[in-house]
């Protein structure tokens, strides 16, 4: 027996409790990994709310991402005792997830973590990292580069994914970035974490404003995506991976037909795994900033407080869940 976050589905009531489950819960997989860490991300928080978009079958242990040991495997490019890591698929969604000292999935979805990351390390990055790292690696490869010293906007700046692209940002190099964030009080947050200035986004009806940037690196969706698109400059590209600020925005084509610019939507969850293994290596390495991330750790006791500080807007940078 061992212990698990299960949610449950009663009607419309959606609960979450601590749970003593064995291995006969865990969904099918071949390999069966001992949870050391998991990670605590908006997509979860959405997966213990009625009608999340996130759970498909109930109950569920939830945790989209998780990193531990290899305790037993019949995929032949597992061993006992390998340190590995799963960030996304089905995984906490119709798939039993992270928040669990115990987790069996696919071996086609786990990563071998480089020798020079840590299991511990490699949650602090979790999705949120995952997904920054994979935002700026498709700028780069529209041709953003550091030898041109672009003007860059990035939004969520004290979330999970936005705080780290901003260091990881300034760790290759980038000297011109713009944070947006939501409250008057994070602008120093987000100045320690190496943007050049920090603003809070302003309402306007216009439907093409100044060309101030190059590059654009959404977290957060809703209408702070249509404030970065209209503000880019010629040619200009952006990413968006996320959907804080809503699903929708109130958006025009003026900037896309008349300067060109291009917006590229982010997805971390079917990444294959080539560019996988080639990301988490660039985090281990030259793209690391394991030193320098905001994060806290917890255990299953916090739980509950870390998901009212996300469902408040009152959490900063990342949380670490320690089974």
């Amino acid at each position: 027996m061992f212990n698990a976050i299960l949610v449950r589905k009663d009607g419309s009531d959606v609960s979450y409790d601590l749970e003593k489950i064995d291995k006969s819960f865990l969904s099918e997989g071949d390999v069966l990994v001992k949870v050391k860490y998991s990670s605590i991300n908006y997509k979860d928080v959405l997966a213990l709310q009625y009608k999340g978009g996130v759970i498909g079958d109930y109950p569920m242990i939830p945790g989209i991402d998780f990193a531990g040991i290899v305790e037993s495997s019949s995929d032949e490019r597992f061993k006992e005792g390998n340190n590995v890591l799963v960030t996304g698929y089905d995984t906490g969604m119709t798939h039993t997830g992270g928040f669990s000292e115990y987790a069996r999935v696919p071996g086609d979805w786990l990563v071998k973590l480089p020798g020079s990351l840590s299991i511990k390390a490699s949650m602090i990055y979790g999705t949120a990292g995952f997904t920054a790292a994979l935002s700026i690696y498709n700028l780069e490869t529209n041709g953003m580069c550091v030898e041109k010293q672009p003007e860059i906007l990035v939004t969520g700046a004290t979330g999970g994914v936005g705080s780290i692209a901003i260091q990881i940002l300034r760790k290759i190099g980038y000297e011109n970035i713009t944070a947006i964030v939501r409250k008057e009080r994070q602008m120093e947050i987000a100045r320690k974490l190496g943007a050049d200035r920090a603003v809070m986004a302003e309402e306007d009806n216009k439907p093409l404003k100044e060309g101030r940037f190059d590059y654009f690196l959404d977290t957060v969706g809703g209408n702070v995506t249509s404030y970065g698109l209209k503000r880019l400059k010629y040619k200009g590209v952006a990413t968006v991976c996320g959907n804080v600020a809503g699903n929708n925005m109130d958006a025009n084509i003026l900037p896309f037909i008349l300067r060109g610019i291009k917006l590229i939507g982010i997805d971390s969850v079917y990444v294959e795994g080539g560019t996988r293994k080639k990301l988490w290596e660039k985090l281990a390495d030259e793209w690391s900033i394991g030193e320098s991330l905001l994060y806290n750790e917890i255990g299953f006791e916090e739980f509950g407080k870390t998901i009212e500080q996300l469902l408040k807007g009152e959490h900063l940078g990342r949380t670490v869940l320690k089974m």
